[in-house]
């Protein structure tokens, strides 16, 4: 069985002040392709990575798209998962 799958990240330090938005593409359980916000453009770790990584560099739109991931999805979803994150750290103890 192949599977292939991209998975979406936001990273919070300190609530929204650092904030960093990875993006990962995986094939048969190795990642072949990634976005990370804090290096600014797509990372190729196979070939076939490789060449995507070329191809979506190369493209104004889609860099335009995932520079700004921080902001429109990170931060946008940030105050819809805060109370299960920030605000339950330590109740165990109480």
């Amino acid at each position: 069985v192949l599977q292939e799958m991209a998975q979406f990240e936001c990273h919070f330090t300190n609530g929204t002040e650092k904030v960093r938005y990875v993006d990962r593409y995986i094939y048969n359980r190795q990642t072949y392709l990634m976005f990370d916000s804090d290096v600014g453009h797509f990372v190729g770790f196979t070939p076939n990575g490789e060449f995507n990584a070329k191809r979506f560099n190369s493209d104004p739109v889609m860099m335009e798209n995932k520079r700004t991931a921080v902001d429109w999805f990170c931060r946008h979803n940030y105050e819809g998962i805060r109370p299960f994150s920030v605000e339950r750290r330590g109740e165990r103890g109480a």
